[in-house]
């Protein structure tokens, strides 16, 4: 699905995704990724939503957001209430959607100015 694109080059927003990537700007990502308003890391889970353990929401308590979107593929599930500790530690706000639903509200936090982050997983193929 293409999202109505932002002009801005201020900030990274995603401008079109699918069940096996998105595009961040003009660059795809095929793989998990976290997006921020003015950082990217690709690859940052090695494995899908199955394999997500402490390390992985660790890190992501670590990324200096006040919310976070987990986006879990083409469907919404939630990950096991335990893995969550990390997060509501460090006071981050978690909001778990499906692929479609994580892009189009990451872009609207980036665009009223949010500090937020994406992590984004996609469904094996």
């Amino acid at each position: 699905m293409k999202l109505h694109l932002d002009k801005s080059d201020q900030y990274n927003t995603i401008a079109r995704y699918d069940a096996t990537h998105v595009m961040v700007g003009t660059t795809r990502h095929e793989s998990s990724v976290i997006v921020m308003p003015n950082r990217i890391e690709p690859d940052w889970h090695q494995g899908g939503f199955a394999t997500l353990d402490e390390a992985a929401f660790e890190h992501l308590a670590g990324l200096g957001c006040e919310i976070l979107i987990l986006g879990t593929g083409m469907k919404q599930r939630f990950p096991h209430p335990s893995l969550m500790k990390s997060l509501m530690a460090a006071r981050i706000g978690l909001e778990v959607m499906d692929l479609g639903s994580a892009c189009r509200t990451y872009n609207i936090l980036v665009a009223e100015h949010r500090t937020v982050a994406a992590a984004l997983l996609f469904d094996p193929v």
